[in-house]
């Protein structure tokens, strides 16, 4: 069971109630392991006919401004905590922030990033941060709005564009202010579409799908600490 962390909660965002089944599946999860951590809900806004555009989803790069706590571990709604969280609570209150590089690690795949080679893009899905995190978080509340987030991708065959996304601005507001955060391995944020195999016990689960089953009995089998570290295949 994780301990309780003086200052630090638990922050959501979602947009409007679509996603409430699997807000509700997040913290519950989530207080299995931190029954004490407080935990708030921002809800944005939908549109005309409730609708969410692309613009509505940049103000996640405000998580810092919207925030009310002094410490922060943000979550989006398709996340399911599968062990104690200490680990990336401590690393973040030596650095400043914690989170994970992204799936597709090129933030020079966005418009506005394409002359910035070997950028590094990260997953804004999982962070962990505090007020020494305060000058690249933020920067990135005001890049968002002015960095070319657009991206080309292949959906089924066909080319398409997604027009606004907040990971492009981040990703420059860390390279802008210098900022060294704590990177954690894939295990705390695991993405399942594209992370196909990986060692040791999955931390953050990061899918609208459920974990198989057997991820649970997994996981169990590191609670011994002479247990071998395997390679695990999703199949």
């Amino acid at each position: 069971m994780g301990v309780t962390r003086e200052g630090w909660g638990a922050l959501y965002m979602v947009w409007g109630h679509s996603h409430d089944q699997l807000l509700d599946r997040s913290i519950a999860a989530l207080k299995k392991y931190h029954p004490d951590l407080p935990i708030h809900v921002h809800r944005v806004p939908l549109g005309d006919n409730n609708c969410a555009t692309a613009e509505m989803f940049l103000p996640k790069a405000a998580m810092a401004t919207i925030s009310p706590f002094e410490r922060t571990l943000y979550l989006d709604a398709d996340t399911i905590v599968m062990g104690p969280l200490d680990y990336a609570f401590e690393k973040a209150e030596q650095f400043g922030l914690a989170g994970c590089i992204c799936e597709c690690p090129w933030a020079q795949r966005y418009a506005g990033l394409k002359q910035k080679e070997s950028l590094v893009e990260y997953n804004t899905g999982v962070l962990f941060f505090t007020p020494k995190a305060e000058q690249v978080l933020y920067l990135w509340e005001r890049l968002v709005r002015t960095v070319d987030s657009s991206v080309r991708y292949i959906d089924h065959g066909v080319e398409k564009v997604m027009q606004h996304n907040d990971q492009a601005a981040f990703a420059w507001a860390m390279e802008m202010s210098g900022f060294n955060p704590y990177v954690l391995p894939l295990n705390w944020n695991f993405r399942p579409k594209w992370n196909r195999c990986f060692y040791g016990p999955i931390r953050i689960w990061h899918d609208v799908n459920l974990p198989p089953a057997e991820l649970y009995q997994i996981n169990a089998l590191y609670d011994d600490p002479n247990a071998i570290y395997m390679d695990v295949s999703l199949t």
